[in-house]
């Protein structure tokens, strides 16, 4: 039986892999994204609230109202964006799941994606089993700062999106305002679309700050922003993220989600709506700053 292959890749991701390593030799897993300390009390409890309570059943396609609205009024907070918590913000199973979604929603065969390497390893497969192919470009060592004329050379007729990624996994580099700046020069006349991945966003050291691209008006209006729930809350097997963007982009992500998920685990999106409305929480930035300071020093 002939079966399709349906992007380039071989084998298991690389997170498999040295996870499958890390676990049969006891070595400490520095390759895959998630934290070693536990989750919250406060979340345990309020995800025990929600499992014993009324929320056991499918929430609506794009997220629990509560959750939706507690996203609007933290993005507020920290980036001083309004957002329309019913046509803006969709509450997805984790953070690679919007990718794709975003991908699948915009993308036709023979189109181009500008892919910054080294990249996080699904980017490329996403973008080929959705029948496009990828167009890399590299980022300039040792600082692995973008080179904006290289991207320019990069875009032709058949370019429809960019994928972004700040702070950058897997070399920790921070995007500049004002090279959000240059993105949104070299796509002003064009119709391609940015995919932001920000699930880093708070992970970030020295005092630096992360520059969204829901603060950009203009690439904001042509942008998909993905987040995640799992870096900041301890709890990546929750598969809980989130996907801002404009009405008519989240129109067609929508049209396209509703028939591979539809919904979303229901107990912790409500338990993750309450966490979001308590006065304080542990900076998970913080907390990762002082290991990485603990283990080079």
């Amino acid at each position: 039986m002939q079966l399709p292959f349906r992007h380039s890749a071989t084998g298991a991701t690389i997170f498999s892999v040295m996870s499958s390593l890390a676990s049969e030799y006891n070595a400490i897993n520095l390759s895959q994204g998630f934290p070693d300390f536990p989750l919250e009390p406060e979340l345990a409890a309020l995800l025990h609230e929600a499992a014993t309570g009324n929320f056991n059943q499918y929430a609506p396609m794009a997220g629990l109202p509560v959750l939706r609205e507690a996203i609007a009024r933290d993005l507020f907070n920290r980036y001083s964006v309004q957002l329309n918590s019913d046509s803006e913000v969709t509450v997805t199973p984790g953070a690679t799941y919007a990718i794709y979604t975003a991908f699948t929603s915009i993308l036709s065969p023979g189109d181009e994606v500008i892919v910054l390497e080294p990249a996080y390893d699904s980017y490329i497969p996403n973008i080929e089993m959705n029948g496009a192919r990828a167009v890399c470009v590299s980022l300039v060592a040792p600082e692995f700062a973008v080179d904006w004329n290289t991207v320019r050379d990069a875009i032709t007729a058949k370019t429809r999106a960019i994928i972004v990624n700040t702070p950058h996994n897997p070399t920790g580099a921070v995007w500049s305002a004002e090279d959000w700046n240059q993105l949104s020069a070299l796509v002003r006349d064009t119709d391609i679309i940015v995919i932001s991945d920000e699930v880093y966003e708070q992970l970030i050291f020295d005092k630096r700050k992360h520059h969204s691209v829901l603060e950009h008006p203009e690439l904001r209006q042509r942008s998909f922003a993905v987040y995640s729930f799992g870096k900041v809350f301890n709890n990546t097997g929750w598969k809980m993220g989130y996907v801002i963007a404009p009405e008519k982009l989240t129109n067609i992500f929508r049209h396209v989600h509703q028939f591979i998920s539809f919904s979303v685990n229901s107990p912790a999106q409500y338990a993750i709506a309450k966490y979001l409305e308590m006065p304080s929480r542990p900076d998970v930035g913080d907390v990762m700053e002082g290991k990485r300071d603990l283990f080079l020093g």
